[in-house]
């Protein structure tokens, strides 16, 4: 039977944490569970409580979470950029679910507004998961144009707009790695299964047709886990913020790679 443990010093469930009650005359509380853990310290995960008032608070959980970082507890580490689900880097588990916070509302949620890092990274510091290996992992599928025909001289590399249509959903992935962190497959094979995102991106390539290296493509994923360790549990679908489709792009390279076979 397949064990599974968590890494040790990750538990949390037996370590008190902080609480920070609403300002006196609050009228709309809402309480904010946030996981915390600085891996450096020595100590165990916990978590904190706070108490937030939504009538001085603005309407999304990062709202939240840049009001307690600026006015409760400057210690409070979290990624965050863009503020309008562009960039990615405010991905996080908001009530059992990845996403953004930036577009999360707090109305959105029931009872306590639970946040924790994603899911089956290492933490860097409470919300900050270490991303290197998943950045590597898109870096491995070359996502830049590769062509032998030397470029016109007088203007670009042309595409119709039919063409254009192709690669335009797979190049809106903002690499937030909010469906390959919802995905099983890739919690439990991530050394050698590339993932949803990085697929993705391989994919993006794959139909672009001003790249000439399709098939150099196709090759380099064709292995029993880079690619096939995908078993379409569809978690990556619902994960994805910017409502793309991994798992019919997955697919669609798997029946791509089998008509090279033939």
């Amino acid at each position: 039977m397949t064990q599974f443990h968590l890494p040790a010093g990750s538990r949390y469930r037996d370590v008190p944490g902080r609480s920070h009650p609403a300002p006196a005359g609050a009228q709309r509380v809402r309480e904010f569970r946030i996981y915390r853990w600085d891996p450096e310290s020595g100590q165990k995960p916990r978590i904190d409580r706070f108490e937030i008032d939504l009538d001085a608070c603005g309407p999304m959980v990062l709202d939240a979470l840049l009001k307690i970082k600026n006015e409760i507890d400057p210690t409070l580490t979290f990624r965050r950029s863009c503020r309008e689900g562009i960039c990615g880097s405010c991905a996080m588990n908001i009530d059992g679910v990845n996403a953004l916070a930036c577009t999360c509302a707090i109305a959105d949620i029931r009872g306590a507004v639970r946040i924790f890092p994603l899911p089956h990274l290492a933490v860097t510091k409470d919300l900050v998961p270490d991303l290197a290996h998943f950045y590597a992992q898109y870096a491995a599928v070359e996502p830049w144009l590769k062509t032998r025909t030397p470029p016109p001289p007088d203007r670009e590399c042309l595409q119709s707009p039919a063409d254009q249509e192709r690669v335009d959903r797979p190049s809106a992935c903002i690499l937030c790695a909010c469906c390959s962190t919802s995905c099983p497959s890739y919690w439990w094979n991530s050394d050698r299964y590339l993932g949803p995102a990085a697929l993705m991106a391989a994919y993006r390539w794959v139909v672009d047709t001003r790249d000439e290296a399709q098939g150099e493509r196709l090759d380099a994923l064709e292995d029993p886990f880079r690619l096939y360790r995908c078993h379409t549990i569809m978690n990556c679908v619902a994960a994805c913020p910017k409502d793309l489709n991994p798992a019919r792009v997955i697919a669609d390279l798997k029946r791509r790679v089998g008509d090279r076979q033939h």
